[in-house]
């Protein structure tokens, strides 16, 4: 089972040093070491081959199916250091037009007996400015452009809203971050599904939803033949929906030739986590508690759009069992972020290793 390298640090050592500090401030802390140590021998404690299991998406040859979700590097500073872990794939954001320190401190909280996170950051960033310099700064930028399709990491950048932009203006945060991630991005994310910034969640029904849509994808056709490529748009959607609103994504995502779709983010839900330490706390539960919700959404997806959509599986990816789960709901690739808080580096090649095996079968 474990026959790959592992990295040299084991991460049971780092795991109860980061653990017994503030989960926000843990947080900062790992994104600081990533961004600073990336590109040095440092990067040496945590690096891990990249497992070969080429898969296409959207017109993109995603080396393998594991990726980072948004979220953990919201500000794009540890592109490389996050690529040294073996992801086929990196996504970073959510990045608003102008920055904002997110909600009130303490805003992240661990639930470590159910393996979950409740975080209520509300997409604390430096703005767009700031984000598009980190990427732009990254040696991924300057040397993966070059190399062969299916060798080099794929980068997502997700956007999203600013809190102080009414949500009936929330198009034109969207269309303005797509226009300054889009000469950079292998593919854009749209974030409607955060269950920490008001409102957000309301462009998930019908109305708008098309008029969101209908917007990004004229914005997209005059980028494409602007910057002489066309870049996917994916749509990133809450777990706590029913079959109904499912379906009538879907259609959506259909109707407006949509490139993909991200199942799921955070759940509200606290139904799993009954009871424990910080169960209470607003947010969005993430982690082994929202796997089974997101599995549910994923199978819907796939029975509403039919085979060949690209669907990316994230929400309680904590072993490569859950990783192939995933798979078998119907997912092309998957994502996985607080699996990597709990489990460490090494969950990247386990469920990169997991899902090669299934393909072989």
């Amino acid at each position: 089972e474990k026959n790959y390298p592992m990295s040299l640090l084991p991460y049971g050592l780092a795991r109860p040093l980061l653990f017994s500090l503030d989960a926000e401030a843990a947080h900062e802390l790992t994104i600081d070491m990533l961004s600073r140590a990336q590109g040095t021998p440092l990067e040496w404690a945590w690096c891990s081959p990249r497992v070969r299991d080429p898969v296409t998406l959207a017109g993109l040859v995603f080396p393998n199916r594991v990726g980072m979700a948004a979220g953990l590097d919201k500000n794009a500073r540890a592109i490389d250091g996050l690529g040294a872990m073996g992801f086929g794939f990196v996504e970073v954001g959510t990045v608003t037009p102008k920055p904002q320190p997110g909600n009130p401190k303490p805003r992240m909280f661990r639930l470590p007996r159910a393996d979950a996170l409740i975080n209520r950051m509300g997409f604390n960033n430096e703005g767009l400015d700031a984000f598009v310099r980190h990427v732009r700064n990254s040696r991924f930028h300057s040397a993966q452009r070059n190399s062969d399709a299916g060798q080099r990491m794929i980068l997502g950048l997700n956007i999203g809203k600013n809190a102080s932009t009414p949500i009936e203006r929330a198009t034109d945060d969207y269309l303005a971050c797509l226009a300054g991630v889009y000469p950079y991005a292998d593919y854009v994310t749209v974030n409607i599904s955060s269950p920490n910034t008001q409102n957000l969640r309301d462009l998930q029904g019908d109305a708008a939803l098309d008029a969101l849509l209908s917007a990004l994808k004229s914005r997209q056709g005059e980028l494409a033949q602007e910057h002489g490529r066309r870049v996917p748009l994916f749509l990133k959607i809450a777990p706590d929906l029913d079959e109904p609103q499912v379906q009538a994504i879907a259609d959506a995502l259909r109707r407006h030739g949509m490139d993909g779709v991200i199942a799921t983010n955070t759940t509200l839900s606290r139904e799993a986590v009954q009871g424990l330490p910080h169960a209470g706390e607003a947010g969005g539960l993430s982690g082994a508690p929202v796997r089974e919700a997101s599995n549910r959404v994923i199978r819907q997806l796939r029975a509403a759009l039919g085979a060949g959509f690209p669907i990316i599986g994230v929400g309680g990816v904590m072993s490569g069992r859950d990783a192939v789960a995933k798979i078998e709901a119907g997912a092309d690739a998957v994502q996985i972020y607080t699996g990597l808080i709990y489990r460490g580096p090494n969950l990247v090649p386990e469920a990169a290793h997991a899902l090669r095996r299934l393909r072989a079968g």
